[in-house]
C-alpha cells in the first residue's frame, strides 16, 4: 500500500507562509522581521535604480547633439530666470544678518567685526545653502513636475519612438545647466548679500562705511570663495540629478505628478544639508586664516 502525503498548508506563489497561519506567540515576531526585510530589501532596490539612472546620465553625455541645443535654454530656466528670487532673498539675508550683528556685539568690540561676521555667514553658509535651497523648491518641483508630465502623458515613449535618448533629451541638460548656473546664482547671491547689508548698517546705525569694508578684507582667504563654489557645484548637480530621477520615475495620473514633484523637493533638500554637514566636516578646518 502507497503511502499519501499528509495534508498540509498550501503555499502561496511567492512560497511564504502567510503571518495568520503561525501560532500566536508567533506571529509578532514574523511580522516584525518580515517587515525589516521589507524596508531593507526596497531600501537597496532605490539605491540600485539611481544608480542604474545615473549610470545612464553618464552614457547620455556621448548623445552630444541631442544635449547640446537644449542645454541653454535650460541655462535661462534654471539662472537668469532665477535671479529675481535669488537676489531679493540674498539682499534680506546680508540686510537682516548685517543688522542683527550690531546690536549683538559686546561694549568695546571694534564695529569692523560686523563686516568680517557678515562676510563669513553670507560667503560660507547663508549665501549657498540658501539660494540653494530656494532653487530647489523653485527649480526642482519645475524639473520633476515637467518630466513627470511627459512621464504620465507618454511623451517619453513617443521620444524613444522617435529614436531620441530621452535621458539625453531631458536630464542631461538640466544637469549641465544645474552644475553651471547655481555656482553663479550663488556668486550673485553672495554679492547681494554683502552689499544690502553695508547699505543697511550704515543707513541705520552707527557703523560707517570704512568700518564695514575693513570688516570684509578681514583675515580674508581666496578659499572661502572656492569653499563657496564647491557647496554650491555639489548642490546644483543634487538639485539636477534628484529632481530629474523623481520626475522620470512618476507613476501614471495627476496624483502621481504632485507626488513626484512633492518627494523630489524634499528629498533634494535634505541632501543639500547632508551635503552641507559633510562639505564643512572635510573643508573647514582649511578655512582657518
Amino acid at each position: 500500500m502507497s503511502a499519501t502525503a499528509l495534508p498540509g498548508p498550501s503555499l502561496p506563489p511567492h512560497g511564504r507562509r502567510p503571518t495568520d497561519d503561525f501560532a500566536i506567540p508567533q506571529r509578532a515576531a514574523i511580522l516584525f522581521f518580515r517587515r525589516v526585510a521589507r524596508i531593507t530589501i526596497g531600501f537597496f532596490l532605490q539605491i540600485g535604480l539611481r544608480v542604474q539612472f545615473f549610470t545612464e546620465i553618464v552614457r547620455a553625455f556621448g548623445e552630444v547633439r541631442t544635449w547640446m541645443p537644449l542645454t541653454v535654454r535650460q541655462m535661462r530656466n534654471i539662472g537668469v530666470d532665477s535671479i529675481p528670487l535669488a537676489g531679493i532673498v540674498a539682499a534680506f539675508i546680508g540686510a537682516v544678518t548685517a543688522y542683527q550683528t550690531v546690536y549683538q556685539l559686546f561694549p568695546g568690540v571694534q564695529l569692523s567685526a560686523v563686516g568680517w561676521i557678515v562676510r563669513q555667514s553670507v560667503v560660507l553658509e547663508l549665501g549657498p545653502l540658501l539660494t540653494a535651497l530656494v532653487l530647489a523648491g523653485r527649480v526642482g518641483a519645475r524639473m520633476a513636475a515637467e518630466i513627470g508630465t511627459m512621464r504620465v502623458t507618454e511623451q517619453i515613449d513617443a521620444l524613444e519612438t522617435l529614436a531620441y535618448d530621452p535621458i539625453a533629451y531631458l536630464v542631461v541638460p538640466r544637469t549641465i545647466a544645474g552644475l553651471t548656473m547655481v555656482p553663479l546664482l550663488t556668486i550673485l547671491a553672495i554679492a547681494i548679500g554683502i552689499v544690502f547689508g553695508g547699505i543697511t548698517v550704515v543707513a541705520a546705525t552707527k557703523v560707517r562705511l570704512t568700518d564695514y569694508t575693513s570688516g570684509l578684507r578681514l583675515t580674508f582667504i581666496p578659499f572661502q570663495v572656492y569653499y563657496a563654489l564647491i557647496k554650491a557645484t555639489l548642490f546644483g548637480t543634487s538639485i539636477s540629478l534628484i529632481c530629474s530621477y523623481e520626475g522620470y520615475v512618476t507613476e501614471t495620473g495627476a496624483e502621481g505628478v504632485g507626488r513626484s514633484t512633492a518627494r523630489a523637493v524634499v528629498i533634494s533638500s535634505v541632501v543639500i544639508l547632508l551635503l552641507d554637514a559633510l562639505t564643512a566636516l572635510y573643508l573647514a578646518p582649511a578655512l582657518a586664516p
